[in-house]
């Protein structure tokens, strides 16, 4: 975890999935990152991307438009973007926002990943 930001994210591939797991403060200061491995992540057909949230501790609207923007471009390339393992006080920010809507949320990583099977 970077000291400084108080962030961290690792990624993975499971299967044709795209597995991103972060940590900390997603906002403004740390979302360059991410966004970054989002654009890569999403130049492949199908685009099945899961994020993990369960160690992120807030997210701003930053890191908000950096997500439904993985989502539109993973859309736009036969997958999704799936989000999993939301804090309380992640998801009230997702329910806020309206955005709950907008992504599909799993209580757990493999059943995210296995979504994309069916």
């Amino acid at each position: 975890m970077d000291e400084k930001t108080n962030f961290s994210f690792e990624t993975r591939a499971v299967g044709n999935v795209q597995v991103m797991a972060l940590a900390g403060r997603f906002d403004a200061y740390t979302v360059e990152k991410a966004r970054g491995w989002l654009e890569e992540a999403t130049a492949d057909v199908p685009a099945h991307i899961v994020v993990n949230l369960r160690d992120v501790t807030f997210v701003d609207s930053t890191a908000l438009a950096a997500l439904v923007q993985g989502m539109k471009r993973s859309r736009q390339r036969d997958g999704d973007l799936r989000l999993c393992q939301l804090q309380q006080k992640v998801r009230l920010i997702f329910e806020l926002t309206r955005l709950d809507r907008a992504f599909e949320i799993y209580t757990g990583e493999d059943e995210a990943i296995q979504a994309f099977a069916h």
